[in-house]
């Protein structure tokens, strides 16, 4: 099958561009964004996929605000040209690959976002993340990017109108793409996931004059299967911070993180204070809600949904540990500057360091 993309010199196989280098039905490619006013006042994280071998792209804008979140979603089938990202009212515009991305949400019930983004480094590989079943098959097997960076633009929610400014609108997005599980859930097998856990980390902090990410995946033994520690400064430098070792505090009888540090071999503390939290589990699409999961057909040419939550509600947190991103500050051992960004935890299953059993609570 023939697609524009074809008339273009990027084919990496044999194949059209339509076929994907794997048959495995959750194949994905998908932006994430978020946004936030180096506060605390909200926290905005959206972003657009595709599912070429289940045939539907999805979208969501979330942003939790006051004792709200709020979440804008849209679905439909991908059909045959995937430079078509709009789905529904929310598209992505590459207007310089790797520096500058436009993101749009026309209005939509009382919602709106148009802004622009714009990298403060350039981007950075991430180190592969691969997760293996018991069995033995490959349950993900993903290639990422990251970059931090700034917002110009406008955010409409109910009435009210934010002037999206790059001098305190950061934030920090990723590109991702490979196997990784998406639309309805598949048969388990034998315990296709097992029963050890799943633990993740994922920092990324933007300082005034540099950028530190930071993170680990481990399993509910304390086994570490990826780690990153960097520094990444604007002219393109890296530095290697050396392996990191984690210390999440949780609000009593929570698996909520109120603060964290990590030490990193080279010596460096990253100390992060949460200020607030967008529950990624709970309407945007990240498996945890039974009727709109990533690559999941909604029965229709489009869908589009905003529904809106109570944040501060226990069906927020679906199992204990469920995936929340925070927008948090930053401090280290090293200097006075001051850094915001992403504090992403999903902290499911037992751990040796926090927790005895799936049920545990801090």
């Amino acid at each position: 099958m023939l697609t524009p993309l074809d008339d273009l010199p990027i084919h990496q196989v044999a194949e059209t561009m339509a076929t994907v280098g794997t048959s495995d039905r959750n194949f994905y490619d998908r932006y994430y964004f978020n946004l936030h006013g180096c506060d605390g006042e909200f926290f905005l994280a959206g972003g657009i996929g595709q599912y070429p071998n289940l045939g539907v792209t999805d979208g969501f804008v979330a942003v939790n605000h006051g004792t709200t979140q709020t979440v804008v979603r849209a679905s439909r089938p991908l059909g045959v040209d995937r430079l078509d990202t709009t789905v529904g009212p929310l598209r992505v515009e590459v207007i310089e690959g790797l520096k500058r991305i436009r993101f749009v949400c026309q209005e939509t019930e009382g919602f709106a976002l148009d802004v622009t983004w714009e990298g403060a480094i350039p981007a950075f590989e991430e180190p592969r993340m691969i997760l293996a079943a018991p069995h033995g098959r490959i349950l993900m097997n993903t290639m990422r990017f990251l970059q931090t960076g700034s917002w110009t633009g406008s955010l409409m929610l109910d009435g009210s109108t934010i002037d999206v400014t790059p001098d305190r609108f950061w934030g920090n997005r990723d590109r991702s793409w490979g196997v990784r599980p998406v639309g309805e859930p598949e048969p388990s097998g034998i315990a296709a996931m097992g029963t050890s856990g799943f633990f993740w980390n994922y920092f990324v902090v933007r300082f005034p004059s540099s950028t530190v990410v930071y993170m680990c995946q481990e399993d509910g033994l304390g086994k570490r299967t990826l780690e990153e520690g960097v520094r990444l400064y604007p002219d393109g430098r890296v530095e290697q911070l050396g392996r990191p070792e984690h210390k999440l505090f949780f609000a009593s009888g929570t698996r909520m993180v109120t603060s964290a540090e990590v030490t990193f071999r080279d010596g460096l503390v990253l100390s992060g204070e949460t200020l607030r939290p967008l529950h990624l589990a709970r309407g945007t699409g990240y498996g945890f809600d039974a009727d709109w999961r990533h690559g999941m057909f909604q029965g229709a040419e489009l869908v589009v949904q905003r529904h809106d939550f109570d944040s501060t509600a226990a069906e927020m947190v679906p199992i204990p540990g469920a995936i929340v991103d925070h927008v948090a500050r930053f401090t280290t051992n090293r200097d006075d500057e001051v850094g915001f960004g992403l504090l992403e935890v999903m902290t499911m299953g037992p751990h040796p360091q926090y927790f005895t059993a799936w049920d545990d609570l801090g």
